[in-house]
């Protein structure tokens, strides 16, 4: 019985400069979408308006991330919207959901 050698090698490739900077530019509009979020926190009355901005800059976060860090951006649309449409769906049915809920509770009450 021969012993056979594990012959592995690595390749060591150099840094694709665009992917880099791709990156970079993501990781600040998530850190300014964040820092925008933050001030609205704390300067904003709260209130219907807030809670929307605050959904609406969450969603535009997941989908930077999505795109970006998740590589679904260089996937086929179909591929892309087999994710975004369920996620509407499921808003509006937690939407749907809160606002039947607080009818009946208050209905009861």
């Amino acid at each position: 019985m021969a012993i056979q050698e594990n012959k592995s090698t690595l390749e060591v490739t150099p840094r694709d400069d665009a992917k880099f900077w791709k990156i970079w530019k993501t990781a600040g509009i998530l850190l300014a979408i964040t820092a925008v979020e933050f001030v609205m926190a704390f300067t904003m009355d709260r209130g219907l308006l807030l809670y929307f901005l605050f959904i609406a800059l969450t969603i535009w976060k997941a989908k930077y991330i999505m795109m970006d860090f998740m590589h679904l951006g260089d996937e086929v649309k179909p591929l892309f919207y087999s994710i975004i449409v369920p996620l509407i769906f499921l808003v509006w049915l937690v939407i749907a959901l809160v606002r039947e809920g607080t009818d009946i509770f208050n209905l009861r009450w």
